[in-house]
């Protein structure tokens, strides 16, 4: 796979185009939010290395994150050079250990958690960079003006902790396509004008299988094993992202459209890495 850009060039109008965030970014001048997150950074008094993980059940999930401590399989040039980038910095315990309420991830939760316990989880973790992700519960269960103040609000509360916030789209679901559609420009909308970096994980889904992500449509009804198993980016159950153990840990092209949980790795690994070269280490 030849290095990409998280990119929003979706059929059906699902989703606006997205800047981008990539690592392997080609263009000359560097990222909007570079200047203002090392201006974040000054203000950090923690461990470097530090990636706290808020979320939900996509984010508390062993499958997020912690298969990256090893090395994936089939990187191209970009991605690989991401990762040895993230697998020299990143502190041990950030791998596997952050992972539960205490944490600031757990099933089942919406941004109105994050909202209530944020300053809780950073005064216990002071991270030096948080990614965040919240909104496919939120979607059944509040308006997305209610999702962008709360998420905004927890976003600032990490930028005057000196924390990097690092926001990423909620994935598509099954049954709230246009919810998502909102939730997911509220999330770019915060990130452009707050000038964050951030994840466009619902971008990259749709742009890899923009007419059958859903692993809830009726030709994935019969596949073999378990709701995870399903040959596309969303699981059976319509919601989480699909971990099919064929393609666990790969990321082949082949893989990074058919394993949801592979794809979110790929892209949040590239972002970071990004925000490692550009402030985190940058002189």
């Amino acid at each position: 796979m030849k290095a990409k850009l998280p990119l929003a060039i979706l059929a059906g109008g699902f989703f606006a185009i997205a800047f981008s965030h990539g690592f392997a970014a080609s263009a000359p001048e560097e990222p909007p939010w570079v200047a203002p997150m090392k201006t974040v950074h000054s203000r950090f008094t923690g461990e470097a290395g530090t990636l706290a993980q808020f979320g939900d059940s996509i984010t508390v999930s062993m499958a997020f994150w912690t298969p990256l401590v090893e090395k994936p399989k089939d990187m191209d040039a970009a991605a690989a050079r991401a990762h040895s980038l993230v697998k020299g910095y990143l502190r041990l315990e950030c791998w596997r250990e952050w992972k539960g309420p205490r944490f600031g991830n757990a099933g089942r939760m919406t941004i109105r958690w994050a909202d209530a316990n944020v300053d809780t989880w950073l005064k216990a973790l002071n991270p030096e960079a948080a990614v965040i992700l919240f909104g496919s519960n939120d979607v059944a269960e509040m308006e997305v003006a209610e999702y962008e103040t709360k998420l905004r609000d927890v976003a600032q509360r990490c930028l005057r902790n000196g924390t990097i916030p690092i926001l990423t789209t909620p994935p598509p679901r099954h049954g709230h396509v246009n919810e998502c559609r909102q939730f997911a420009e509220a999330v770019r909308k915060i990130a452009r004008e707050e000038h964050l970096p951030m994840v466009d994980f619902a971008a990259e889904i749709l742009q890899r299988r923009p007419d059958d992500w859903d692993g809830a449509l009726p030709q994935f009804r019969d596949s073999p094993g378990d709701e995870y198993q399903v040959p596309t980016l969303i699981a059976r159950d319509g919601v989480h992202p699909s971990n099919p153990s064929k393609w666990r840990n790969d990321f082949s092209d082949e893989a990074l459209r058919n394993g949801g949980y592979t794809l979110r790795n790929h892209v949040t690994l590239l972002t970071y890495a990004q925000l490692i070269e550009r402030v985190l280490k940058a002189k």
